[in-house]
């Protein structure tokens, strides 16, 4: 991605998290950014163009990570440590992203239904690795997609966790320790 484009998408992120999707116009992304709206265009055919590129980029990042991270690893417990390790990074440093996508995932419009999908597909990983950890016997017997909706909700929201410290730096770790001792562990099948 080139300086201009980026610009355009971090310029974008922060005023979709910051105002909402529809109250940023194009003319304030471009004023803010500081080109002119045919470079924009040039770039991006419309904001919900951006919107769609800000969301699938993020959540690529997201799912690249975890796969990368959890082809790795055997057991699906450390699998689970390792998305809820890689979520809480993610939330944390690019809250902007996050903070888009949790707003957007309630509506019944367009975006709100590309978000929310996004949502379930990443559940749906997590939901998977749970299953194997069932069927494996590492993992208690209960309702994966449950569980896996969980540790969404649960990580997601180290998000107001972070909000609520206003802008102090979080230990990512010692919030995943925290997550781990409370959440993670008590699905460990004795």
């Amino acid at each position: 991605m080139n300086k201009t484009k980026r610009k355009i998408f971090e310029t974008s992120m922060d005023l979709f998290a910051k105002k909402g999707y529809d109250a940023t116009s194009i003319e304030e992304i471009t004023a803010t950014v500081g080109v002119a709206k045919g470079t924009l265009y040039y770039h991006f055919s419309s904001k919900e163009e951006i919107f769609k590129f800000l969301v699938e980029e993020g959540v690529k990042l997201l799912k690249n990570s975890i796969l990368i991270k959890t082809s790795k690893l055997e057991k699906s417990l450390d699998k689970i440590r390792a998305i809820v390790l890689i979520q809480i990074k993610v939330l944390v440093k690019y809250e902007n992203f996050m903070t888009i996508i949790l707003s957007q995932i309630w509506g019944s419009d367009e975006r709100s239904l590309m978000c929310r999908n996004y949502v379930f597909e990443y559940i749906q990983m997590i939901e998977e690795i749970v299953q194997e950890g069932i069927s494996k016997g590492e993992i208690i017997d209960v309702d994966p997609n449950v569980i896996a909706s969980g540790i969404f909700g649960f990580t997601s929201s180290s998000l107001i966790y972070k909000m609520r410290h206003d802008g102090k730096e979080i230990d990512v770790q010692k919030l995943f320790r925290d997550i781990e001792a409370s959440f993670i562990r008590k699905l460990k099948k004795q």
